[in-house]
């Protein structure tokens, strides 16, 4: 029961980062945090397909209400928590995942987590970002904006392993 109290907790906050913080962070129109799919990232690997993409589309449909951005950060969500057993299943340790651990630095080391964190991004940025142009005549433009954001979401979800997730 703790367990859901924190979840639904991170849930608000990383929300209200995102809304109240990240989102008016823009370099000069390249790079844009979305550190808010740490929530899917960081849920534990026995959690159901269903409710994965259940959860996913609550949080993308959230942040799309407070951004006025009407079903993109729905659909993204929901295609890296479709995506997310795959790459689980991609990435996984020979011997596979313990019991009762979670994906996280502290049970599988820096090199596994950053692999599973940039390839999430990466899917994460660039069905965002092409649904947002929807078209492919600035792809390279877009392109940089998905490589340079993604590095930046990428490096604030690895820092915050360091600072929030210790236990």
């Amino acid at each position: 029961m703790l367990k859901i109290v924190n979840y639904i907790l991170g849930f608000v906050f990383f929300v209200f980062l995102q809304v109240l913080i990240l989102n008016n962070i823009q370099f000069s129109g390249f790079i844009n945090p979305f550190m808010y799919i740490i929530m899917l990232l960081i849920l534990p690997f026995e959690t159901p397909r269903w409710f994965l993409l259940i959860l996913a589309f609550i949080l993308g449909f959230t942040i799309d209400i407070f951004s006025n951005t009407p079903g993109m950060h729905a659909a993204a969500t929901v295609f890296i928590g479709f995506l997310r057993p795959f790459v689980l299943k991609w990435i996984a340790p020979r011997d596979g995942y313990e019991a009762a651990t979670l994906p996280r630095i502290k049970y599988y080391g820096i090199n596994w987590f950053i692999k599973y964190v940039i390839i999430l991004t990466l899917a994460h940025h660039s069905f965002l970002f092409f649904i947002e142009v929807f078209r492919f005549s600035d792809f390279f433009h877009t392109l940089l904006r998905i490589i340079l954001s993604s590095f930046f979401t990428s490096s604030l979800i690895v820092g915050s392993q360091y600072f929030m997730y210790k236990r």
